[in-house]
Order: structure tokens, then C-alpha cells, then sequence
């Protein structure tokens, strides 16, 4: 039997729909957590682990609602709409080119927000939300892969990416991802030291 090969047009619509139905899960237990604050403002959330893993440090605060709403409310929008077209490919949908940039304007959207979350929650806010920490570990696979398939099918005409860079890119995406990981790792890992090093 032939064996077949990872490629990310057959793995993309499975990334989309298991990370946009992912994605909207933790959107929507945030949005239960922020009620269940909004109720009684002193509730210990399920997500409050310690003084550095906790949801309630950070749901309170006004990166939590940055363009005006709650960031919950738009994760579950967006991750809806991931999850739908990762069916619709599923299904056998074919998509524009104008589509195809629309998505990555929005997954593009969705990565620099979570970056910006990453640096808010790690270096302004002080506190890690454990769901908040899956969402960012979601939103980035979907946006490299997005964007990997992208530059694989010419769906951008406006600049041209050399083959050989995109090559590289497909032969080493895994890295990439991994490496992308381990960067937030480390900057958790080193912003709070002092709070690890009591624990061993």
C-alpha cells in the first residue's frame, strides 16, 4: 500500500476545523469565567492555579477588552469561522483566490493579537491564563499553515515570494513551529524565575 505524504493542502482543512473548534471552546469558557466575575467579583475561577497561573488576574484588565469588547467574544467569532471553513474544505468546498486573502488578513489579525496578549500577560499584567496560553498555542499553527498554503497555491500576487523560500519553509515548518514555542516558553521561563525557582 502506498503510503502518503503530509501535505499541508490535505492537513490544513483538519488544522482548521479541530483548532477553530478548539479555539471556540476556550473562548467560550473564558466567556463563562468573565460572567461568573461579572457576578461575584471575588470567585475563585477554576483557571486561578496560583499567584502566576491565574484567569481572574487577567480577565479583569483592559487588555482583556482591547477593541472595546471582550477578546472572548471575538475569539469565539473568529474561531467559528475557522472551524466552518476547515468543514467546508472537508466537504470538498473550493475556495477564490480573494478568499483565501481575506483569511489570511484575518489569521494574520489573530497572530499579531495573541502576540501582543503574550507580551501584555508576561510583561505588563504578570500573570499567565491557562486558557488564554491555548488559545495562543492554537492560533499559531493555524496562522503558519494558513499562510504556508498560501504561498504554496500563488494566492498572493501583489508581491512575489521566492520558490526557494517557500521551500524552505515547507521543509521546515515543524522546526519553525517548535522554535515559535519555545521562544514564549523561555520568556515565561525567564520573566518569572523568581516564582519557579521557590517551586524546586
Amino acid at each position: 500500500m502506498k503510503r502518503m505524504s503530509w501535505t499541508v493542502d490535505r492537513v490544513l482543512p483538519y488544522l482548521l476545523l479541530v483548532g477553530g473548534a478548539i479555539g471556540v471552546m476556550l473562548a467560550m469558557a473564558l466567556t463563562v469565567e468573565k460572567i461568573s466575575l461579572l457576578e461575584n467579583p471575588q470567585a475563585i475561577l477554576s483557571c486561578d492555579i496560583n499567584p502566576i497561573i491565574s484567569c481572574g488576574s487577567v480577565i479583569n484588565t483592559p487588555q482583556a477588552s482591547a477593541l472595546g469588547v471582550p477578546n472572548t467574544l471575538i475569539g469565539i467569532i473568529g474561531f467559528s469561522a475557522v472551524a466552518t471553513i476547515g468543514a467546508a474544505l472537508l466537504a470538498g468546498a473550493r475556495f477564490k483566490r480573494w478568499f483565501w486573502r481575506g483569511l489570511q488578513v484575518g489569521v494574520t489579525f489573530g497572530v499579531i493579537a495573541v502576540t501582543w496578549l503574550q507580551y501584555q500577560s508576561i510583561y505588563v499584567i504578570g500573570a499567565l491564563c491557562p486558557f488564554c496560553m491555548a488559545v495562543w498555542t492554537v492560533m499559531i499553527p493555524i496562522f503558519l499553515y494558513t499562510t504556508l498554503y498560501n504561498l504554496q497555491n500563488s494566492m498572493f500576487q501583489i508581491w512575489r515570494v521566492p520558490d526557494r523560500a517557500i521551500t524552505w519553509v515547507r521543509r521546515n515548518h515543524l522546526g519553525i513551529l517548535i522554535m515559535w514555542y519555545l521562544v514564549i516558553v523561555a520568556a515565561i521561563l525567564e520573566r518569572f524565575w523568581d516564582y519557579w525557582s521557590t517551586l524546586l
